[in-house]
């Protein structure tokens, strides 16, 4: 049977990734940055990579990287969720890692493992798993064409672009033009990628590996946004405990226990599908039924968890000042990232066999 619980050495991760968030991620210090030209913060991804060697947690061993499992990268996605992280690495140690393990680059995962090197997939955040996705032209081994909706392509050193003729090419994003685009969560920057002739080193098929990379991101984004909403849920409480109206604190008045009893009831159905995701992709067993079945449920309940925090925290919550807006944009940036509810709901439909509504 399944064991969906935490093992020691999760908790045992999921603490170390708290602790050095809750010295290095403050909320006010990420509200200035999304203010300013440099929304990531490598100081913050310099302690997560090099010193506890978290970006080569999917790497094997042998190349560098920890050797974990989807599960142990869940319990940081989790936590960085909570603490809405400006740091690549969903995009990065998740995402452009799961491609190219499939393409077996051993000098690519070695330099991504280190988080000396960032990487990015140049396909489009919203796109879901299975989604077919644009291609850039490629000739001589140079590459010519343009991708939009690239998240982090603005921090990334080397960007994995699929091509015309099959291929995914491995690509410096100096020989590149990364142009920013407007983008609703600042701390996960959105761009348009342009190549005018850039030289590209093939890496493999595009095919399995973006299908791949696109099925294990929407997978353990249901982590990153169990985080979040459990994370709105644990600072409204807070702050309903604080808040005082009536000579009594407003957490106590039963209209506001009803709506957070049925939020918390949410949140734990949500840990128990986000936790079977990760534990799918980490056992191969069910994987596209179980990544389906989390990604229709976690989108909704955390953009419902960050509206709730925003309106029970009054007009304070309303203010660029207070931290509850990060979690409001990055969890409706998460509802449409690697495919939205409806989409893998319309998935889950034909892989269970069952007439789509």
């Amino acid at each position: 049977m399944t064991d969906l619980l935490y093992s020691e050495e999760e908790e045992a991760l999921r603490a170390a990734v708290r602790d050095l968030l809750t010295d290095h991620c403050d909320a006010h210090g990420v509200i200035a940055r999304t203010e300013s030209d440099t929304p990531h913060d490598p100081a913050l991804w310099k302690a997560l990579t090099e010193g506890m060697g978290l970006a080569g947690l999917l790497v094997p061993e042998s190349l560098g990287g920890q050797g974990a499992t989807p599960r142990e990268a869940a319990v940081v996605l989790e936590e960085l969720g909570r603490a809405v992280a400006p740091v690549p690495y969903l995009i990065s140690a998740v995402v452009a890692t799961e491609a190219l393990l499939v393409c077996g680059d051993d000098e690519l995962l070695t330099s991504l493992a280190s988080g000396r090197t960032v990487g990015a997939l140049a396909v489009g955040l919203h796109l879901a798993p299975g989604a077919p996705f644009p291609a850039v032209r490629a000739e001589d081994g140079r590459l010519h064409g343009e991708l939009t909706g690239i998240a982090d392509a603005v921090a990334a050193d080397v960007l994995l672009v699929p091509a015309t003729d099959g291929g995914l090419y491995a690509v410096r994003a100096a020989d590149a033009t990364v142009t920013p685009q407007t983008s609703l969560d600042l701390t996960r920057p959105l761009a348009r990628v342009a190549f005018d002739g850039a030289p590209g080193r093939r890496l493999g098929a595009a095919g399995p590996a973006v299908g791949h990379a696109l099925r294990s991101a929407a997978g353990l984004l249901a982590s990153e946004q169990l985080g979040l909403a459990e994370g709105a849920l644990t600072e409204t409480v807070r702050y309903l405990k604080e808040r005082r109206q009536f000579n009594r604190p407003v957490g106590g008045f039963q209209a506001l226990k009803h709506r957070l009893a049925r939020l918390w009831l949410e949140v734990v159905n949500l840990r128990a599908a986000a936790r079977a995701a990760a534990d799918a992709l980490t056992t191969g067993q069910d994987t596209d039924l179980t990544v389906a079945v989390a990604q229709a449920y976690a989108a909704p309940v955390a953009v419902h968890a960050a509206e709730e925090a925003l309106q029970l925290h009054g007009g304070i919550g309303m203010t660029w000042e207070h931290p509850v807006h990060l979690g409001l944009k990055r969890a409706k940036a998460d509802s449409i990232a690697y495919g939205t509810a409806g989409a893998h709901r319309t998935a889950l439909a034909g892989l269970a066999d069952l007439q789509a509504p």
